[in-house]
This record gives structure tokens, C-alpha cells and sequence, in this order.
């Protein structure tokens, strides 16, 4: 039976109202650092350039690498180079290396508005001109303004207790979007999974492989901020991540089961104590389980064991929530959303599922912790004797009008839904570069990272794991990762390592901004400046990346 749209309000709910979260700093984050250049030169069609601020001297120690084993080069490392020219304006960024090191010769460079002249400079490279722009390291965030007394409620959403709503500090969410789409809804017998990932504008989000490995009994693992047992043996993974953690945002593993998880809030305080961060959660499902329902199994056995908490930004500034998944693999696809420790859990089977930043499940609960409904209870959620719905309960989302919201989540069942019986790669890839549904966010909070996979249902066909590995989908390429035997790094999309002198292992953490950026993301930043100031040069790239794009396909599935 086709999954029905079940969209809460446009803005997700907000989370319970706290003392200690009123005068908790919230992040007013930058634009991305191109269209900051872009800004600064008068060249966004009449958009304001915003004032900078200046950062640390940027690290300069280079990831470590051991010798490479030699093998045969899979379809990432050729989409990546390797003699075709895929990457992202290749050509361009190799005669436009980004010029700011970020340091001076006496110290930390000051930042300040450049003007247009020093941000344009034509230069001819075989006849052709390119632009240069001179670097200005991203901005660090900044408190935002106060807000205002009063929260206001949509049409679609449930108003928060009386009195409550001048103690919502927070930020309305806005991160994230995940979907699978399975057979019949998804073309040739295949499960389309896909996501973009939301995140801090001035935050480099790599792609990395990681093999399969044994580990001796009673092994520790060291995660974003905690230690957990590690298990005897990891299953090989691919992942896409913001650089300065040790989870995932999203990835797949060997054996086809693909997970992206979202941010999402409701009435349970969120924890800041330090513990798993849903993203760690997505790497250890991912390395632990060769299927989604055992991945499943991981994560709420994690949750129960280690809790989740944290700051999920690199910054002093604090940014926590709980988490939702969608986890698929070539038969089934699962949504799983939290609470604190308490979650629900939903099969999808066939059709189509997306998830946002919002509670989801409603009356139709496959699994849940076996305290949810009587842990509502005794919070007055719940009176114990109207059907029991996860999303109304343990949120102030209206399910009622979940069908009639236009928010994000309704967004991206409408555009899955127009395609549903011909859904492939492609068509997935066209619902992540959307913008006007809000898919494909732009601004202080943008899509930094893009995946999308192909996952057949006959065992003998591979997987095929699609990664941006750069900002903004619409501008990006999508490029081909499938598991084979002795797959080298990906040095590409790698980001600088910083091992003990790293500010996310220091305390306090996040004192400073190490520059992560890789080398693919490197060349997008001096591309995206040229696709935002020369209106044809930028339009002529844009449409040959693509057609590249589409050459570098897997032949034998869409």
C-alpha cells in the first residue's frame, strides 16, 4: 500500500522549553566562503556583503599516509581523476589554487572587506580568461540577535504549553533530508536511497573509505567525544562526514545497507553531556550490521548502553538534538526515530519514505523501547487509552494535519511521489538539487554534502554509492564509489588529520578552526566563485560537469 503523506508543521516542532537553554548561545552562521568573495565584489545581483571576522592560523599538517597498496582503480578513484575529467571544473581549479593560507608572515592574517579590485583579477591562461579571488577564511559564527517573545504557530503545528513559548531560545531547525524509494515505486527491480546533508555553511564534509577489519577481544573505540567495547569485526564503509568527527552524516558498507540520519527535536529534553552523537551512531550501524534490521539492532542497543548527547557543531557554541534514520538495504528499508533513550521504529517494505526534521511515525510501530508508552504516561503525554501515536506524543507536531503542511517534509514526498514507478539514481539526484521545495538548502545552514545509492535486489549485481563530496548538489558532481577488493584511499576528498593537537580532542574543545578543507573541495570553492560571478563561463561549466555526470554512470544500472 503506497506510504501516504504524513507531513508535520513546516516549521519542525520546537524542543521543551528549559531555564538553562534561555541564555545558552545559538549560532547566527556565514555563507559559504565563496559566495562570500562573490558577495564582498558586488556580483550577487544585489545581495549585501557581510562584515568578517578574522580566525586562527590554519593548520598545516597533511593527513597521514602509509604506503598505498597497489590494486585496481575503482570508480571514485576514476571519478576523481585518474585521466577523466570529472572532477568538479578540474581544468579551472587547477589554474585557480585558492590563495589564502590563512597566515600571514608574522602571525594570523587580519580579516576585513576586500575590495571588488583585489577580489577580481582576469587573467588569460591559453587565451581564455578565468577569475582569481583572493582567500578570506569562512566567518565564525556569531550570537544571533534576541528573539522575539513570542513563538508563533503555524497552521499545521500544535501550540507548546501555556506560557512556555518566550523559553524556546533555539533556532527553528532546518538540517537535512533523507529517502529511500523501493520497488514498485523505485524503476528496474532496484531500492533508491538518497540524502543531503544540512549543515554549518563554513563546515567541509569529506568522503572516506574505511576496510574491513578483525579486532582483538576487549578493544576500546575511540569515538567523536566517548570510548565504547569495539567489536570483534568491522564490516568496510564509505562514508560522507563533516572532517572534524568520527561518525557519518551518511554512508554505506559492503553489503549494501546504506543509513543518513536527521535532527530532530520535541517535547524530552535534549542532552548536552557528552556521549554518542547520532552521526557516531550511523558509522558503528553501518560498520557492525550486514543488514538494515540488524543495523537497527545496533543503534538502539547503543542508544540503551551509551545514551546520545553532545554538540553536533564544531564550535563552543552549543547544537544538540536527538535523531531520526532512515537505514535501507536491498530489501527493505527501516525508519527508526529517538527521543533521549526512547525510540519507534517503522518498516517500509515497498513504495516510498522520506524522512526530515521532524517526528514521523505515528500509529504505525513495528518495534519501540519497551518503556516508550509508559515512560509518556508518566509525563502526562499520554492518557493510556487513545491509540498511541509516537509522533503526537512525544512531539507537539498535529499529526492530524501532517497531510496538509508545506514544509520540507511534504516537499520531498511530493517530489518522490510525482516519479513514484520510475524513481532511479538520476531522478534521486534531481530531488536533492531541488531548491524551491527547500531540499537543497542554501544559506547560513546549506546542503554540504550529497549522497545517493542504487541497491539491487539481485545479489550478484553491485551497489552503486553516489557522493557530492562538496556544497550544493545543484552545482556539484556525483561521483561513483562500488566496494571491490584492495580499494586505496581516497585521498581526494580526504581531509587533513590533526591527531592529538586537533581541537575536538582538547579541553576545552573547539577553542579554534583548524582549515579541513581536501582537495576536491578546494577546486569547488574556486569554481562555485567563477559559476557566481561570470553568468556564461559559469553556465557553460555548469552544463559540461553534468554531461560528464551523466557519462561516468554505471552503464548497466540508472
Amino acid at each position: 500500500m503506497p506510504y501516504p503523506c504524513r507531513c508535520g508543521a513546516g516549521t519542525p516542532s520546537p524542543p521543551p522549553p528549559t531555564p538553562r537553554d534561555a541564555a545558552r548561545p545559538r549560532p547566527s552562521l556565514p555563507a559559504s566562503p565563496g559566495a562570500q568573495r562573490a558577495r564582498a565584489a558586488g556580483r550577487l545581483r544585489g545581495r549585501s556583503a557581510s562584515p568578517q571576522t578574522s580566525r586562527p592560523a590554519r593548520a598545516t599538517t597533511a593527513p597521514a599516509a602509509g604506503p598505498a597498496r597497489p590494486g585496481p582503480p575503482h570508480l571514485f578513484d576514476v571519478g576523481l581523476g585518474g585521466g577523466v575529467k570529472i572532477l568538479l571544473a578540474h581544468e579551472v581549479g587547477e589554474r585557480l589554487p585558492h590563495g589564502g593560507s590563512g597566515q600571514g608572515a608574522s602571525g594570523p592574517r587580519r580579516s576585513h572587506r576586500p575590495s571588488a579590485g583585489r577580489l577580481r583579477r582576469a587573467f588569460r591562461v591559453g587565451g581564455r580568461a578565468f577569475l582569481r579571488a583572493a582567500a578570506t577564511p569562512p566567518l565564525r559564527p556569531a550570537p544571533p540577535p534576541p528573539r522575539p517573545a513570542a513563538a508563533t504557530t503555524g497552521p499545521e503545528e500544535r501550540p507548546p504549553p501555556a506560557g512556555a513559548a518566550s523559553m524556546f531560545p533555539r533556532p527553528p531547525p532546518r538540517s537535512c533530508d533523507t529517502f529511500v524509494a523501493l520497488p514498485p515505486a523505485a524503476a528496474g527491480g532496484r531500492v533508491v536511497f538518497g540524502k543531503n546533508s544540512d549543515r554549518p555553511a563554513d563546515e567541509v564534509q569529506e568522503v572516506v573509505y574505511f576496510p574491513a577489519a578483525a579486532h582483538p577481544p576487549g578493544a576500546a573505540l575511540e569515538c567523536t567525544y566517548i570510548q565504547i567495547d569495539q567489536v570483534e569485526k568491522t564490516h568496510a564503509v564509505v562514508l560522507s562526514r563533516p572532517s572534524w568527527l568520527w561518525g557519518a552524516e551518511m554512508g554505506a558498507n559492503e553489503h549494501g545497507v546504506c543509513i543518513g540520519n536527521e535532527a530532530v527535536w520535541g517535547r524530552e529534553e535534549v542532552c548536552d553531556d557528552e556521549a554518542l552523537l547520532g552521526m557516531d551512531l550511523v558509522r558503528l550501524g553501518l560498520e557492525r550490521a550486514d543488514t538494515a534490521e540488524k543495523a537497527l539492532a545496533v543503534i538502539v542497543d547503543l542508544l540503551e548502553k551509551y545514551g546520545q548527547g553532545g554538540n553536533c557543531m564544531e564550535s563552543h557554541m552549543v547544537f544538540t538534538y536527538h535523531n531520526s534514520f532512515l537505514i535501507a538495504d536491498r530489501k527493505e528499508a527501516w525508519v527508526l526515530e529517538t527521543s533521549g533513550k526512547y525510540w519507534a521504529a517503522e518498516k517500509v517494505e515497498g513504495g516510498i519514505r522520506n524522512i526530515s526534521n521532524q517526528l514521523s511515525i505515528t500509529t504505525k510501530i513495528d518495534r519501540e523501547h519497551p518503556e516508550l508508552k509508559e515512560y509518556a504516561k508518566s509525563k502526562g503525554w499520554w492518557d493510556g487509552e487513545k491509540e498511541f501515536d509516537f509522533a503526537a506524543t512525544y512531539s507537539y507536531v498535529n499529526t492530524a494535519r501532517m497531510t496538509t503542511s508545506r514544509g520540507r517534509y511534504c516537499e520531498g514526498y511530493k517530489l518522490l511521489n510525482k516519479h513514484k514507478g520510475s524513481i532511479t539514481s538520476e531522478i534521486m539526484m534531481q530531488i536533492l538539487r531541488d531548491k524551491e521545495s527547500g531540499i537543497n538548502m542554501e544559506g547560513g545552514f546549506m546542503t554540504t554534502g550529497s549522497m545517493v545509492s542504487v541497491l539491487p535486489q539481485q545479489p550478484n549485481l553491485p551497489c552503486i554509492h553516489y557522493f557530492t563530496g562538496t556544497p550544493d548538489p545543484a552545482r556539484s558532481v556525483f561521483k561513483p564509489f562500488i566496494f571491490v577488493p584492495n580499494i586505496t584511499q581516497l585521498l581526494k576528498t580526504s581531509s587533513p588529520t590533526f591527531g592529538h593537537d586537533d581541537p575536538v580532542k582538547k579541553q576545552p574543545r573547539f577553542q579554534n578552526k583548524p582549515d579541513r578543507r581536501h582537495e576536491l573541495y578546494k577546486k569547488h570553492e574556486s569554481a562555485a566563485v567563477v559559476m557566481e560571478t561570470i553568468e556564461g563561463q559559469g553556465k557553460e561549466m555548469l552544463k559540461e560537469i553534468q554531461e560528464l555526470e551523466k557519462q561516468k554512470r554505471y552503464p548497466r544500472l540508472p
